[in-house]
């Protein structure tokens, strides 16, 4: 049996330092009526408490690499709930970077083959990866796939267009990161 290609071990540390923060991210927006959404969402958006107190008392620092453009929807949608969290846990550290920038890091976290963002890198203390996110909740990647395999892509779009809207707070998208981050903070198995 032929041996698997070995991808090239990605050198987290450098990403992340050469990645920008949600700040100069979000200045550097292509599109000013983006930015605002997001940063209006953003204002928007609460945590729940026990999900707050959790985040506020991290063990570790985490470290997250998200790869997100301001011009997709989903990036517009799940990107606030991403800095919500981070606000909220000083430990927490997000940094972003778009795919043409480090290619090299994308090209690990295609969504079923293909190009799709956001995508969310979590890593431990030491920068070991831990999980990644993305480019929507679970659920909603399963229906996209579903609706891929029987040839109804359009009628699974709109399922999760609905399943969005009767989620106005993101408490799905805040719970599988919030999931993700502990993980990644975690002292103990």
């Amino acid at each position: 049996m032929p041996k698997p290609p070995i991808l090239p071990t990605i050198d987290w540390p450098a990403v992340f330092d050469s990645a920008q923060d949600y700040d100069a991210w979000i200045d550097a927006a292509e599109s000013s009526d983006n930015a605002a959404a997001m940063r209006k969402a953003l204002a928007s958006l609460s945590l729940e408490a026990p999900a707050a107190a959790a985040l506020a008392a991290l063990p570790r620092t985490v470290h997250v690499v998200a790869i997100a453009e301001d011009w997709c929807g989903d990036v517009l949608r799940h990107v606030p709930a991403l800095q919500r969290l981070a606000e909220a846990a000083p430990k927490l550290e997000v940094r972003y970077i778009t795919r043409e920038a480090h290619k090299e890091v994308f090209v690990r976290f295609l969504t079923n083959g293909g190009e799709a963002i956001p995508k969310f890198v979590f890593l431990s203390d030491q920068f070991v990866e831990c999980g990644n996110w993305g480019p929507m909740p679970a659920d909603c990647r399963h229906i996209i796939a579903r609706g891929k395999a029987c040839g109804q892509g359009g009628a699974a779009r709109e399922k999760v267009s609905a399943r969005y809207d009767a989620d106005p707070e993101l408490r799905e998208v805040i719970h599988e990161l919030t999931a993700l981050v502990m993980t990644a903070a975690c002292a103990a198995p």
